[in-house]
Parts: C-alpha cells; sequence; structure tokens
C-alpha cells in the first residue's frame, strides 16, 4: 500500500507542471547516448509519448554524426572537421542526407509509433520548410546556416496531432542543388524560436553545465554564460551547446535545457519535477 500512495504522490507532484504546459511546443533535439543506446531509445520513446498524451507538443531535431561518420568510412569516402563542423563535399551531402532522412529519422519514427504515438518524419527539404546559404562554401562545402524557417509545416502537422521528427537538412533554390547540412544544435534552437516554443530541451552525455570542481550548475543566464566562457569554466564542445540555448532564449523561448541523456527519463525528471536534474538556461 505504501508503495501505492507514494505513485500517487509522484503523479500528484507532477500535475501543476502537466497544467502549466498543457498545449505548449517543446522542441527536443535527440542526440548522444540516448540516440545509440537500446535501452535509452526506448525510454525516450516513453518519455515523448507521456509528454504527446498529457497535452504538450513535442518536436523532435536528431543529429546523427557517429553513424555518418561511420557509413563513410565504411564507404572509404573521406570526411574532415574544422572547428568541430564536417566539411560537406557532395558526394559526403550524399550519404549525410541518406543516414539522416532515410535512416535514423525513419528508425525514431518507427521507434514512437510502435511505442502507441503518432510521428511522422521530415527534413527541411520538405514543403521547404528549412532554407539556407553556405557556411563558408570553400571552407565547409554544403555545411549551411539557415535563412528561413517556414513553421507552418510543423503547425499544420501538430495540428493534425503528429509529432513531428525533424532531419537536420536544409533546401537550397539553386535547381539540382543536394542541400545543406545543418547543425543539429542550431537547427533545434532557429526551430524553437520560429515554433515559439515554450521550452528546447538537449539531450547530451553530460550532467549539465559544470563548474570547475564539476559540480552541476542549475540555472545560467546571458552574463553568467559569457563569464564562464572566459575564464574557461564552459569550453569545447559545450560552447555551441550554450551558443544554441542562448539563440533560443534570446528568440523568445521561455527555457532551455541541457540534460544528460544517459539517465533513464531524463526529459521527464526535467520537466515533471521542481529540482529538475540538468541545467536550465533561462533569460534575462
Amino acid at each position: 500500500m505504501k508503495k501505492k500512495i507514494q505513485t500517487v504522490q509522484t503523479l500528484l507532484d507532477a500535475l501543476p507542471f502537466i497544467k502549466k504546459f498543457r498545449d505548449e511546443i517543446f522542441v527536443v533535439k535527440y542526440g548522444g547516448s540516448a540516440q545509440n543506446e537500446q535501452e535509452l531509445k526506448e525510454k525516450f520513446a516513453q518519455d515523448i509519448l507521456l509528454m504527446y498524451l498529457v497535452g504538450i507538443k513535442p518536436v523532435i531535431v536528431h543529429g546523427g554524426g557517429k553513424k555518418i561518420t561511420s557509413v563513410l568510412n565504411r564507404l572509404n569516402i573521406p570526411t574532415s572537421f574544422i572547428d568541430g563542423q564536417r566539411v560537406t563535399t557532395e558526394e559526403v551531402m550524399e550519404i549525410v542526407e541518406m543516414v539522416l532522412s532515410g535512416d535514423i529519422n525513419k528508425e525514431i519514427v518507427s521507434l514512437l509509433n510502435n511505442h502507441g504515438a503518432k510521428a511522422i518524419g521530415i527534413s527541411g527539404k520538405d514543403a521547404n520548410f528549412i532554407s539556407a546559404k553556405p557556411k563558408d562554401f570553400e571552407k565547409f562545402g554544403y555545411t549551411g546556416e539557415i535563412t528561413k524557417i517556414d513553421p507552418r509545416v510543423v503547425y499544420n502537422l501538430l495540428n493534425e496531432k503528429f509529432i513531428p521528427v525533424i532531419a537536420p537538412i536544409a533546401a537550397s533554390f539553386e535547381l539540382s542543388h543536394p542541400g545543406y547540412n545543418i547543425n543539429a544544435d542550431l537547427a533545434a534552437s532557429k526551430i524553437a524560436v520560429a515554433l515559439k516554443a515554450k521550452k528546447i530541451i538537449f539531450l547530451t552525455d553530460t550532467p549539465g553545465v559544470l563548474d570547475k570542481e564539476k559540480n552541476l550548475i542549475s540555472s545560467l543566464n546571458k552574463e553568467e554564460i559569457e563569464k564562464f566562457k572566459k575564464d574557461g569554466t564552459i569550453s569545447g564542445g559545450m560552447i555551441p551547446k550554450v551558443d544554441a540555448c542562448l539563440e533560443a532564449v534570446d528568440g523568445g523561448v521561455k527555457k532551455a535545457h541541457i540534460i544528460d541523456g544517459r539517465i533513464e527519463h531524463s526529459i521527464l525528471l526535467e520537466i515533471f519535477t521542481s529540482s529538475g536534474i540538468g541545467t536550465q538556461i533561462v533569460g534575462e
């Protein structure tokens, strides 16, 4: 009986958050171990389904860098990185689209549908949902910067009760153009702003932003982030993550969250509990 009462108490604790977030759009950037380990995939699908069933409108943006690199290596196609961004030749772009849109995207859609959700996969090329220009063609090739997002495409899917699963590939208005490879973190941020999302959540392989003693920093604003960048507390791969968070909150998203996707049900723990488990980035 005690266990049953604890279960009810857990549900009651989550109730204020369920009421608060009903009908709100949450963008989830899906990556890291949560995207690669089977047990974590199942937990992720359960989290998204529960959000969906209580009235939240999840929108998923995924990456797939490790798998792209694996396929390129298997096909003996050279691949390289500059400043952490993949140099995307036309040959590489073909594989990027094949892996992101044709493989990973459909795997996520199938996973969610098998758990009882109603998911549908798209890329930025569909209905010219995402348009881009070259980041620096001579340096990065077909790696792009987003110039425009048409939110109507996703709004229509949400109105039909679908969970959109988005591959970060952008369209070009040039005929016979292969499209652009877009950084998934930045794509998620731009999409969240365009959709006027309530939250954006980044699943990573770290607990969140850590101080120099490796303790979790539970909340940050822009001023604190700039200070921690200067003193080296925030460095390496965490910099583009926090930059994407700042871009989202500067664009009107209420909060951005960096959480540990290696923890089971990390999304639910972050959004339906008072303490959360990761780092939240808030506006001024």
